[in-house]
């Protein structure tokens, strides 16, 4: 169940039981009028149970709100709920009316938050976000006008309203557009760079899972213990009446901690170790479909988290069984993790870490703000989406960016011949052998080097984003645990990355309106002294 909130009310009249009252340019209460809150309570409403009983859940400003606090800050759970106890602006963030001296929920609801937001939901609000951020740094006016965050009589933000930015509404209709727009393959006549405008920033990074290096032999003594568990459950009702099964358990521990703690493994040591196991595991397993054949045994007696750790080990046996007789290491959709087993291996290519485990991630940087395009736990070539990505750009502001800034996987030929009928160009030297220096073409190569060189030097601006998002918030290593709430944390991390960024230009904005303030008054009284001056001396005269 869910009830729609009450307007809350302006910074000012914001009750505190201890006095004062909070100030309008604390940059909590600054980034509380930047989101709109509104816009998106029906689709977390959509979320929820319309049963009509129960507690109502908690509000999507409470919701949104804290999550955000909890990655700004970059605290755990707990203490993300005593900060909101003890600061009033954190409370003014999630729409409280009254300062709360009490946990305003437990810490176990953040679960709940990442499951009911998900990350569609804080993908459309960081898409409003940065649209909204954009269009204000592309107008001068609208960013002067932004400095200062203004509230309405009912106490909500501009962006709280349902009328969007004029920049967002002058977007282009698909169905009205002319015959050359809708047509891929247009003209040449039809081809001009005069309406592309701006630069298109386009990379995939990963955003590693918290879990342990995976090797083949842990994997397995993992599953084997697993299995063991599982056979002590199901022999319970079956205690007294029938022997129980041999596992060997402590000969398997014995024989994987022999091969764990040895400073060094030949390839063929390795491989007796795995296959041992192997074979440890696929007795469990064994044992598993006969304990079910008995009538007063059956998989009700497992967890819904037993059941689904022996799914996972059956196809992490299987797995493993098929790398093990084909004497490889890569299989389809390999498993890394037991308890977190949609997470895959993603080969990265890196100096540091050639392959890492988690997410892919596919996003673009435009103006400084981070559009996130895709979060897949698949490895996929990112190259294969720069199509898309240009469109969508279109679909955001009306026209195809002058430039496309990637790196080398994305400057293919496919993408090559869909940029140059649009009037896009591809970073990047051209394809095949470069031409042969020459007096006349001498002037010609330099200045092209200097525009490859620059378009290299813009594209790095998607990697500091990214070094930004792990070094300095959480998708450096995601802590959640399930794939809905993992891909909720990554999102939410470049929504707050956008957020910040919004708030130093506006502050940037707001201390070159005082400047030119300073500037005009300045020159105000020096017209008025000189005036005064000339005034004078016609007086003595």
């Amino acid at each position: 169940m869910y009830r729609r909130q009450a307007a809350q009310r302006q910074f000012e009249n914001f009750y505190l039981p201890f006095g004062g009252r909070l100030r309008s340019d604390n940059r909590w209460v600054r980034l509380a009028k930047l989101i709109p809150w509104t816009e998106f309570e029906s689709l977390y409403a959509a979320s929820l149970a319309d049963s009509g009983m129960g507690c109502p859940a908690k509000s999507v400003r409470i919701a949104l709100g804290s999550l955000i606090i909890k990655e700004h800050l970059g605290t755990s759970d707990e203490e993300t709920v005593a900060q909101i106890q003890e600061n009033p602006y954190l409370q003014y963030v999630l729409g409280f009316h009254e300062y709360r001296d009490e946990p305003p929920f437990d810490p176990s609801m953040f679960v709940h938050f990442r499951k009911r937001l998900g990350a569609d939901i804080v993908m459309a609000v960081n898409e409003r976000i940065a649209q909204l951020a954009v269009s204000q740094s592309s107008s001068p006016e609208q960013s002067s006008s932004a400095t200062e965050p203004s509230s309405s009589p009912d106490g909500e933000s501009p962006a709280d309203s349902e009328t969007p930015p004029a920049v967002l509404s002058e977007v282009p209709d698909p169905a009205a557009r002319s015959p050359e727009e809708s047509d891929p393959e247009a003209s040449e006549s039809s081809k001009s760079t005069a309406a592309n405008q701006g630069q298109l920033i386009v990379d995939a990074t990963c955003a590693p899972a918290d879990i342990a290096y995976p090797t083949d032999l842990n994997l397995l003594n993992e599953a084997r213990e697993i299995a063991e568990q599982i056979i002590d459950v199901l022999h319970g009702p079956l205690k007294g009446r029938v022997a129980k099964p041999r596992t060997y358990r402590q000969k398997a521990r014995k024989a994987y901690l022999s091969a764990a703690k040895a400073r060094r493994l030949s390839a063929r040591q390795r491989r007796m170790a795995i296959g041992k196991q192997l074979r440890y595991v696929h007795r469990d397993l064994l044992q598993i479909d006969r304990l079910l054949t008995d009538k007063a045994v059956s998989l009700m007696l497992l967890s819904p988290r037993q059941y689904r750790k022996l799914l996972v080990t059956q196809e992490v046996y299987r797995q493993q069984q098929a790398m093990f007789a084909q004497r490889c290491h890569r299989i389809e959709g390999r498993i890394v993790s037991i308890s977190q087993p949609h997470i895959r291996p993603i080969v990265r290519g890196k100096a540091k870490a050639p392959t890492e485990f988690g997410a892919k991630v596919s996003a673009a940087l435009i103006d400084g703000y981070v559009f996130l395009d895709q979060i897949g736990w698949e490895n996929f070539n990112e190259s294969t989406r720069l199509p898309e990505q240009i469109e969508q750009y279109r679909m955001r502001f009306g026209y195809y960016p002058a430039s496309v800034h990637a790196d080398k996987i994305y400057r293919s030929r496919e993408n090559r011949a869909y940029c140059y009928p649009r009037g896009i160009r591809l970073s990047g030297p051209p394809l095949g052998r470069p031409p042969k220096l020459t007096d006349e073409n001498r002037a010609h190569l330099e200045a092209q080097k200097q525009i490859t060189r620059q378009d290299e030097l813009d594209r790095i601006a998607i990697e500091g984003k990214f070094g930004q998002g792990k070094r300095r918030f959480g998708l450096g290593r995601v802590m959640a645990k399930l794939a809905i709430t993992s891909e909720c944390a990554i999102a939410m991390t470049f929504l707050v990355m956008n957020l910040e960024k919004w708030l130093r230009c506006l502050f940037s904005c707001l201390l070159f309106v005082v400047f030119e303030a300073i500037v005009s008054i300045h020159a105000i009284v020096h017209t008025l002294s000189k005036s005064k001056f000339a005034f004078s001396n016609d007086s003595s005269i």
